[in-house]
C-alpha cells in the first residue's frame, strides 16, 4: 500500500484546515518544497498536493509554488484542486510535469469532460476525487453538497473508464479520529476501483489498518504535522 503524504496550498503556504472550513486553518510551513523534500527523504513514493484556492476560487492558483515543489523532489505527484478544463489539466500533466491530476467538480458536473481526459491521457494520469458528506458527494472545494449519493457516483466513474479514486471523509478530514473504514468497506465491496483513503488518520495503526485490509494508498495530512504519525517508519512498514 503506498502512503502518501499530503501538502494543502493556501496562499502559497501549506496548511491544513478542520472539516473544510477555511476559517479554520492552521499553517504548518512557509516553504512546502522544503516540506515535500522532507517527505521525499523519508521515503514517501508519492506526494498529494491539494490547491484549496483552486477548489474554492474554481480556477488555477498557486501555480509558482506547484513548479518549485515539482522542480525539488523526483517522487510522483498527483494534484488536484480548480481542474475544471482540458487546458488546465495539459499545464499540468505535459507542462509541468505533474504525473496525474485529481477531477473533482468538474467530474461531476461534466462527466463529457472526464472522458476527453481519459481519452488524451492514461487512465493512470487522470484521478477522481470523491468527497463524501453525509453520504453525498461535495464539491466546490466542499462549499456545496450534491444529491449525488457518492456509490452511485462511483459506478458513475467506473462505467467511463476511470480507475482511481481519492475519496475524502468530509466529516472526518483534518479531526484526527480515524477514517471511516465502514465507508471504504462499502467502496471495495461494492466496485473494482482502486481507492486511496483520505480523512482523519491519526496515528501508525490507522494506517497499518487500511494496509491490512488490502486497500491502494493512504494519505496522510494532518497527523504527521501534529506529530501523532512517524511517517519514515510507517513508511518503511508498509510501503
Amino acid at each position: 500500500m503506498l502512503v502518501i503524504p499530503a501538502i494543502d496550498l493556501k496562499d502559497g503556504e501549506a496548511v491544513r484546515l478542520y472539516k473544510g472550513d477555511y476559517e479554520q486553518k492552521t499553517v504548518y510551513s512557509y516553504h512546502p518544497h522544503k516540506l515535500a523534500k522532507e517527505f521525499e527523504k523519508m521515503g514517501a513514493k508519492y506526494l498529494h498536493l491539494v490547491d484549496l484556492d483552486g477548489a474554492k476560487d474554481a480556477a488555477a492558483k498557486n501555480q509558482e509554488v506547484i513548479k518549485k515543489i515539482r522542480e525539488t523532489v523526483s517522487m510522483p505527484i498527483e494534484l488536484g484542486g480548480g481542474i475544471r478544463n482540458i487546458e488546465t489539466v495539459d499545464y499540468y500533466l505535459s507542462e509541468v510535469g505533474i504525473d496525474r491530476v485529481i477531477l473533482g467538480t468538474a467530474a461531476l458536473k461534466d462527466p463529457q469532460f472526464v472522458k476527453e481526459c481519459l481519452k488524451k491521457y492514461d487512465a493512470s494520469r487522470i484521478v477522481v476525487g470523491v468527497d463524501v458528506k453525509d453520504g453525498y458527494v461535495s464539491t466546490s472545494g466542499w462549499l456545496e453538497t450534491s444529491d449525488i449519493y457518492y456509490l452511485d457516483f462511483i459506478h458513475q466513474l467506473e462505467e467511463i473508464g476511470v480507475k482511481t479514486i481519492v475519496c475524502t471523509d468530509i466529516s472526518k478530514d483534518g479531526t484526527l479520529t480515524g477514517p471511516s473504514f465502514d465507508l471504504y468497506e462499502t467502496i471495495k465491496n461494492n466496485s473494482n476501483m482502486d481507492f486511496v483513503v483520505s480523512g482523519g488518520v491519526k496515528d501508525n495503526e490507522d494506517i497499518l489498518e487500511a494496509s491490512r485490509r488490502g486497500y491502494y494508498a493512504c494519505i496522510v495530512g494532518k497527523a504527521f504535522y501534529e506529530g501523532t504519525v512517524n511517517l519514515g517508519e510507517v513508511i518503511a512498514h508498509v510501503g
